[in-house]
């Protein structure tokens, strides 16, 4: 965590993704409210800017193809590189197999302005994160397993056991169902999208905003790992033990520091609580085998128990029948 925190705090505001706007995007902003014009955006779409994110934008792609967030063409990353216009990766194309060519540039309607192939069908979603959160600069959607294993049983993972989650992540919340790539899919997460950096998509998979799109991936993956971990700690079949509310204050303060969003932050929203799994740790996961010894008895299962009386109650049914012959 500290690592994460250092290079947070130490970026340089020069670097990838973070870049002051260009001459072009600020011609843009002085026609706010206005079509963009081609030509500007155009020249936007090859700065050298818009080149240093679309490397950033393949590298991510093939993080989450290589993490198996991702498969076949799934999944999809955008960056808000101006006012009104935004890179993001195009359609039917594997993450692992982007290229900076490959990369499309479209304005906040969704019109495509820029690149080769068409742009992603899913990029509704992420252009109502940018209206509703001017902070954000980049978003990543994806699939990571385990996460959505939760999004698919409507719960959200628990808070306050690792403190990782708790300042890259926090309170995740789940959107509702509703068909990938329509209005109402990139709707469903507005009630969510401005106090949390990443949301469960039910049925489907996780969406995560940040300043950067090497960020938005790092949400990605704190996410996947701790829901990961939940499980396995859950097939331990022992409690699982929670940093105190005193702790958690500590971190909550260091996000809020930082600028990460967090529910917690406003009490007044605190009574908007979704399903939480801690309570049912066993209901994430198969439930482990006991181990010889396990019970304290010194014996097997119960289930090995049950087991080796029925099978003496079929041994002495089998033997009474041939007695009577």
């Amino acid at each position: 965590m500290r690592q994460v925190v250092l290079e947070y705090l130490g970026r340089e505001k020069g670097g990838a993704g973070t870049a002051a706007p260009s001459a072009s995007s600020s011609a843009s902003a002085a026609q706010a409210g206005a079509a963009p014009s081609l030509a500007a955006n155009a020249r936007l779409y090859t700065t050298p800017e818009a080149e240093t994110i679309k490397k950033e934008i393949c590298a991510v792609g093939r993080k989450l193809w290589m993490r198996q967030f991702v498969d076949g063409n799934g999944g999809n990353i955008s960056y808000r590189i101006g006012p009104n216009e935004v890179l993001c990766t195009p359609t039917l194309v594997s993450k692992y197999d982007l290229t900076p060519e490959d990369i499309c540039m479209v304005d906040l309607e969704g019109n495509q302005i820029a690149g080769p192939k068409p742009r992603t069908s899913e990029l509704l979603l992420h252009l109502e994160i940018y209206k509703a959160v001017p902070e954000a600069k980049a978003v990543v959607h994806c699939h990571p397993p385990h996460a959505t294993a939760y999004a698919i049983t409507g719960h959200v993972p628990p808070n306050l056991v690792i403190p990782e989650f708790e300042l890259i992540v926090g309170k995740v919340a789940i959107a509702s169902y509703e068909t990938p790539g329509t209005p109402a899919f990139a709707r469903s997460v507005l009630p969510y999208v401005k106090q949390h950096n990443t949301i469960l998509l039910a049925n489907h998979g996780i969406v995560c905003w940040s300043d950067t799109v090497t960020h938005a991936e790092w949400s990605a993956e704190v996410l996947e790992t701790y829901c990961w971990t939940l499980m396995l700690a859950a097939q331990l079949g022992a409690p699982i033990s929670r940093i105190s509310e005193e702790q958690a204050s500590d971190l909550l303060a260091l996000k809020k520091k930082l600028g990460f969003p967090d529910i917690r932050f406003d009490t007044s929203r605190m009574n908007e609580r979704q399903p939480s799994n801690l309570e049912v740790p066993s209901s994430m996961a198969l439930e482990p085998a006991r181990c010889e010894g396990s019970t304290g008895t010194g014996g097997g299962s119960s289930n090995g128990a049950d087991l080796e009386s029925l099978v003496e109650l079929l041994t002495d049914a089998v033997m009474e029948a041939i007695a009577t012959k």
